[in-house]
């Protein structure tokens, strides 16, 4: 028996848009998704994985290497294989699904990073109602690297913010963020600076806005470590947000406690 079920909301992006007009490659990131999920699964819960399309996240090639755990090749291969082959992890639901069958079966939710959900999770309607769903009952809602950004998905405008923000006009997409539930709230996400570095030597172009950037248009405080790459979790209420790939563990913990925390006061 688990204590309860937990849900992981994946990405179904594999390109998104890069100056110019054109895309690049992009998808999940390995270690965002596993490392939290196995914490998950070994503090007693039972995950159930979600995308908009019901089909399973696709990982980004630059996140597949032992590099993002420390340069342990025994803690990648166990990541590599237990996204193959869980079936956590295999057994895709789609957002509308989870909705339909109700969110009071979830005692909190976790979304990956890796660029993707810049693309689809933070215009989906699904992934809008599942935050509010979380956001007005204070359940444990947390999210890794440019995960954070799907928060912009609970605002009743959030197509509208991004093609604003997309357009280049953030005084509008300000507007369209109107009465957005997590203004005010602390939180963190994958710097300007650390995505410059993506943009230099992955994508070989320029985004058509940072995250960074989007939730402060939006009325987030964020907050970023001086010195890019180093782990960086931020806590407020019932939100936890961690800012790059190595934020993985650092970020599971606190997940995990929230979780426990808010069981015991159930």
């Amino acid at each position: 028996m688990s204590k309860a079920k937990v849900l992981l909301i994946g990405s179904n992006a594999t390109r998104i848009e890069i100056q110019g007009g054109r895309t690049g490659a992009t998808g999940q990131y390995l270690n965002e998704t596993v490392v939290p999920a196995l914490a998950i699964v070994e503090a007693g819960y039972e995950i159930v994985l979600a995308t908009p399309d019901g089909t399973k996240p696709h990982i980004d090639e630059a996140s597949d290497t032992p590099d993002h755990f420390g340069g342990d090749k025994a803690a990648y291969e166990r990541a590599k294989t237990f996204y193959a082959n869980d079936p956590a992890m295999n057994e895709v639901r789609t957002l509308r699904s989870i909705v339909e069958e109700g969110l009071d079966n979830y005692a909190g939710v976790f979304v990956p990073g890796g660029q993707a959900p810049v693309v689809d999770l933070m215009q989906d309607p699904d992934m809008g109602e599942i935050l509010r769903h979380f956001h007005e009952r204070s359940k444990p809602t947390a999210l890794l690297c440019h995960g954070p950004i799907a928060v912009a998905a609970a605002m009743p405008h959030a197509r509208e913010f991004r093609a604003a923000l997309i357009a280049g006009v953030p005084a509008k997409a300000a507007e369209w963020a109107k009465d957005w539930q997590y203004a005010g709230y602390k939180m963190t996400v994958f710097s300007n600076s650390e995505e410059k570095v993506v943009e230099d030597y992955i994508l070989h172009a320029k985004l058509y806005f940072n995250v960074v950037d989007a939730l402060q248009t939006a009325g987030g405080q964020v907050i970023t470590t001086a010195t890019d790459f180093e782990p960086h979790v931020v806590e407020d209420r019932e939100l936890i947000t961690g800012q790059n790939p190595r934020s993985d563990r650092a970020l599971a913990g606190k997940f995990v406690a929230a979780l426990d925390r808010s069981l015991a006061m159930a």
